[in-house]
């Protein structure tokens, strides 16, 4: 008999494993923006201290989105948290464009910014 292959009810496929963890990784650095923006409108945090921790969301959030991903896939981890930071990179690139922060977003800071994503994702596969 000729077997057909189906998905199973609630099995997930490799690729949907990485966008529900992205997801998260932007629920997470929203929380902590919102948390960043209510400190530095009450604390006035300077923009040295803003800047660092902007770094450290986003090293964070795909952290964990390349750790989560990375446990639940099970197979070439590093891979797949490096293809989830550069993925959540290239949303912020495409949220920034769309938002108009174009010109500003293209400097010294594009190929840093776009290392510590694709790396924090693929350090967090590595770890899990």
């Amino acid at each position: 008999m000729n077997k057909v292959l189906t998905r199973k009810e609630g099995m997930e496929t490799d690729y949907m494993v990485p966008a529900k963890n992205l997801i998260l990784a932007y629920i997470m650095t929203l929380i902590i923006l919102l948390i960043l923006a209510f400190l530095l409108y009450k604390v006035g945090l300077t923009e040295k201290t803003v800047s660092v921790c902007m770094i450290v969301t986003y090293v964070a959030s795909t952290f964990a989105a390349g750790f989560l991903t990375g446990k639940k896939l099970k197979k070439m981890k590093f891979l797949w948290g490096l293809a989830v930071g550069a993925v959540y990179f290239v949303v912020l690139v495409v949220l920034s464009l769309i938002g108009g922060r174009a010109g500003n977003m293209f400097g010294k800071d594009f190929v840093t910014t776009l290392l510590l994503c694709a790396g924090g994702g693929m350090l967090g596969g590595m770890v899990s």
